[in-house]
């Protein structure tokens, strides 16, 4: 059986942190050898989901933890976000019509397209009062 290797990372919900993600996944990239386009498929991948919890998923102001868990088992990359912002299931998201002149299309919605262009599955659960996004692509 094929070595599992697993990854997780604690940022808060504020938008530096992302630049924190960002350094994390390079070094991770690094050592489990990466491919330079995976490596910046997954920063952008993380990116838009990330920065959707940070911007939406609170009410109020205080610190909140995101929490990032990356595994891979044989070809399988699987992350899993997860927070305890309001509920928000970002499959159930209308998928933006890109066949659409871009001053016609509303703004938003773009992310969550990207995310499942990017990966094989998006699945999204709300447990124990958490927002648990789950992303897995064969690589």
């Amino acid at each position: 059986m094929a070595e599992r290797k697993e990854a997780h990372f604690i940022i808060e919900n504020q938008v530096e942190e992302l630049a924190v993600l960002f350094d994390k996944i390079e070094e991770l990239a690094e050592t489990w050898q990466w491919s330079v386009p995976l490596t910046m498929n997954i920063n952008l991948v993380l990116e838009e989901a990330v920065s959707n919890v940070i911007f939406y998923s609170f009410d109020d102001e205080r610190k909140h933890e995101i929490i990032i868990y990356i595994s891979i088992q044989e070809n399988e990359l699987t992350i899993v976000i997860s927070d305890d912002g309001k509920p928000f299931d970002p499959t159930s998201a209308q998928l933006p019509d890109v066949e659409l002149k871009t001053e016609d299309r509303p703004v938003g919605g773009l992310g969550i397209f990207l995310i499942s262009k990017i990966m094989n599955s998006v699945s999204y659960t709300r447990k124990n009062k958490l927002n648990i996004l789950t992303l897995t692509k064969t690589i």
